[in-house]
């Protein structure tokens, strides 16, 4: 399936941002990109290493490029950005399929 066919698509993405340089704390900055995600109105789940976030393939990389800039927003001079995909070709990917029976 390629990355056209998996636009509309409901998919899990997990997106770690290292924020480096700049005068702010990396927490700080981090903050600010999980502000992005929670406005993005999609679910999500924050974890101690990364952020998991549900939704469509297009939805998700819009705010995956709406995170890093509000990085640089707020001050990270340099930015690594890890994301991990979990897709399948015939049903949708949700969180809840993978944490229900551990919350």
């Amino acid at each position: 399936m390629g990355v056209l066919m998996m636009r509309n698509k409901q998919i899990n993405l997990a997106v770690q941002v290292l924020p480096f340089g700049g005068k702010k704390h990396a927490y700080e900055i981090v903050d600010e990109a999980i502000k992005q995600i929670r406005n993005s109105g999609l679910i999500y789940k924050v974890c101690p290493f990364e952020t998991v976030i549900e939704g469509s393939y297009a939805e998700v990389m819009n705010v995956v490029e709406k995170v890093q800039k509000a990085c640089y927003d707020a001050g990270a001079e340099n930015l690594i950005c890890n994301i991990k995909i979990q897709s399948h070709s015939k049903k949708n990917v949700t969180i809840d399929d993978k944490m229900h029976k551990y919350e």
